[in-house]
């Protein structure tokens, strides 16, 4: 992992789990219930499958709707209440350990940061500027668009951030917490490292191929002599 690092001009980081714990307050399931009730107040409740109704993922509530090609105005409305919730969920979230010391040690040694995100980019620049982080990233801050067919696994927002830093695939690095994440990057041939909290994140890593993946952030900043 030190080669994996060291040999990295780009890293790029999921926002949600290797950053922050988003809703580290109020509940993703809550949220994702929000979602539901908006679909009741649209009269479009029918969208919902049996697996988006009991789901605590607002994003595979969204996401699930969205393959139904519903109206134009109903997505609107629903990614438009997602972003609130994220938006208002910056203010409490819980910083990940070691995420923002990882973050100031990479750039202030030459690397470029960036995010590659499935939560509004609002959300992560509002996050990032309460931590006193945006400094480090330098604006280069890469999530959910009106397509919400680029959502990760679509290696969009990965190719995003490749774009905004001009770093070619090879010498970048992707740090995510999700499979979403390792097959995006692999999509955008980047290579990946995982960041597990327990036995079963890290087992399907594995399973998916990932060769690197760590419980903390602190084995990264181990590979930067930290």
């Amino acid at each position: 992992m030190r080669g994996l690092i060291s040999h990295a001009h780009c890293v790029l980081f999921d926002f949600d789990g290797p950053v922050c714990q988003l809703f580290a307050v109020r509940s993703a399931a809550s949220v994702a219930d929000r979602l539901r009730e908006l679909t009741d107040e649209l009269a479009v409740s029918a969208l919902l499958t049996a697996e988006l109704r009991t789901s605590p993922d607002p994003h595979q509530v969204l996401r699930g709707i969205a393959r139904q090609r519903p109206a134009p105005e109903v997505l609107s409305r629903l990614e438009a209440a997602l972003t609130r919730e994220e938006v208002r969920a910056a203010a409490s979230a819980a910083p990940t350990p070691y995420a923002a010391t990882v973050i100031a040690a990479l750039a202030t040694r030459g690397r470029q940061v960036a995010i590659a995100t499935n939560n509004s980019p609002l959300a992560a620049v509002r996050y990032l500027e309460r931590l006193r982080l945006s400094g480090y990233v330098g604006g280069r801050v890469h999530g959910r668009t009106a397509n919400l067919s680029l959502l990760k696994p679509h290696p969009d927002s990965v190719l995003r951030a490749l774009g905004s830093t001009g770093t070619t695939p090879a010498r970048a690095v992707m740090i995510g917490d999700s499979l979403a994440d390792h097959a995006a990057a692999t999509a955008a041939g980047v290579p990946f490292l995982g960041y597990a909290l327990d036995d079963a994140g890290e087992d399907a890593f594995r399973s998916a191929g990932a060769e690197h993946v760590v419980r903390s952030l602190q084995w990264v900043l181990a590979a930067l002599g930290q």
